[in-house]
C-alpha cells in the first residue's frame, strides 16, 4: 500500500468537509491534503443557482491551485473541489448558521420538491480545469411541527446547503430522489471519478464500469 502511494500523483480535496472527504474515501481514494479554501459564497446580484454552484467550485479550485503551487510537495497534484447549491426554482437557500434561518429553509422544502445542484472542478498536474454540473432532483415529505423542531433540535442543519443532511436524520424526510445521491451529499462520485481517471489519476475503473 506504501508502495502505491509512492508512485501515484499527489490528491488534494480543496474542502475541509467530512461528508466530502468520507465519500472520496468510500471509492477508495484517499487525499495526500485538504485545503479548504475560504471563499464568499454570497451569490452575486441575479445569479442562478447553477452559476453559483459553477462559480463557487472553480473559485475553490482555483485557490488551492495557488496554495499547491508554492508547496515543493504538492506539484503536479491533481485538484477536487465541490460546492453544493439548494434551490426552489431560481431561489437559493442558504447553509444556515442560525436555528431560525433553518427553519425557514425546512418549512419552504416541506410537501415540495426543489433541486440540488453540484458543482464539480478538477484541476490537472499540468493545471487545466475540467468541471462538470450535476443536477438533482429532490422532494420532501409534508413536515409537521414536530418534524421540524426535531431536526432543528439535532443540529444537522448547521452550515449545509437548504438546512438538511440527506445523509443524516433528514433522509426520513425523501419521499423521491433522481439523480446522484452521492452529489446532494455533497460530491458526485461518478463524475468526479471519471474525470480523474480521464485524465490518467489511477481510480479503480472496475467501480466505475459497475455504474
Amino acid at each position: 500500500m506504501a508502495a502505491e502511494k509512492d508512485w501515484r500523483p499527489k490528491l488534494v480535496l480543496a474542502s475541509a468537509s467530512p461528508r466530502r472527504l468520507a465519500l472520496l474515501q468510500q471509492i477508495g481514494l484517499e487525499p495526500d491534503e485538504l485545503l479548504p479554501s475560504d471563499v464568499d459564497e454570497s451569490p452575486l446580484k441575479g445569479e442562478r443557482p447553477k452559476a453559483l454552484a459553477r462559480r463557487l467550485a472553480r473559485e475553490k479550485a482555483e485557490r488551492a491551485l495557488t496554495v499547491t503551487r508554492t508547496r515543493d510537495d504538492l506539484q503536479g497534484a491533481f485538484i477536487v473541489a465541490a460546492d453544493t447549491v439548494v434551490a426552489r426554482g431560481s431561489r437559493i437557500l442558504p447553509k444556515p448558521e442560525h436555528l431560525e434561518e433553518a427553519a425557514q429553509c425546512l418549512r419552504l422544502l416541506s410537501g415540495r420538491g426543489h433541486r440540488v445542484y453540484t458543482g464539480l472542478c478538477v484541476v490537472t498536474p499540468k493545471g487545466g480545469f475540467r468541471e462538470r454540473l450535476v443536477e438533482t432532483r429532490v422532494s420532501f415529505k409534508h413536515l409537521s411541527r414536530n418534524d421540524i423542531e426535531a431536526y432543528l433540535a439535532s443540529g444537522e442543519w448547521r452550515g449545509k446547503a437548504g438546512g438538511y443532511a440527506v445523509q443524516g436524520r433528514a433522509a426520513a424526510f425523501v419521499t423521491k430522489l433522481v439523480g446522484s445521491y452521492s452529489s446532494v451529499v455533497g460530491l458526485p462520485l461518478y463524475e468526479a471519478s471519471a474525470l480523474l481517471a480521464g485524465e490518467g489519476y489511477p481510480v479503480q475503473m472496475s467501480w466505475l464500469n459497475s455504474i
